[in-house]
């Protein structure tokens, strides 16, 4: 049953897939920190009072959160930019090889 369970993994390749969703979860740790500590502090800069973090806009009696949202905005871009870069190059060495 075991031996079976490990044939299972390795057709299906569920060890790499395991490890790509570990290091997908690290690199996204790693862009939201960069995003909230590095960029978001200057994109503060051009928001009136600096505090990016807390960037409302009120409309009538709603108010929006727009810091937060755009700390979200800035870091799902960069994010998807990076998948993008990773599978294009993967992609690309993958379709050399099949040549």
């Amino acid at each position: 049953m075991i031996k079976e369970f490990i044939e299972f993994l390795k057709q299906y390749g569920v060890v790499g897939l395991a490890i790509a969703v570990v290091i997908g979860g690290k690199a996204n740790a790693m862009v939201t920190t960069f995003v909230d500590g590095v960029l978001m502090p200057i994109v503060g800069t051009m928001i009136p009072g600096g505090a990016w973090k807390t960037a409302t806009m009120d409309v009538g009696p709603i108010k929006f959160l727009l810091g937060p949202f755009l700390g979200a905005v800035i870091d799902f871009v960069i994010v998807a930019a990076l998948v993008f870069v990773i599978a294009k190059t993967l992609l690309k060495q993958e379709k050399v090889a099949k040549i």
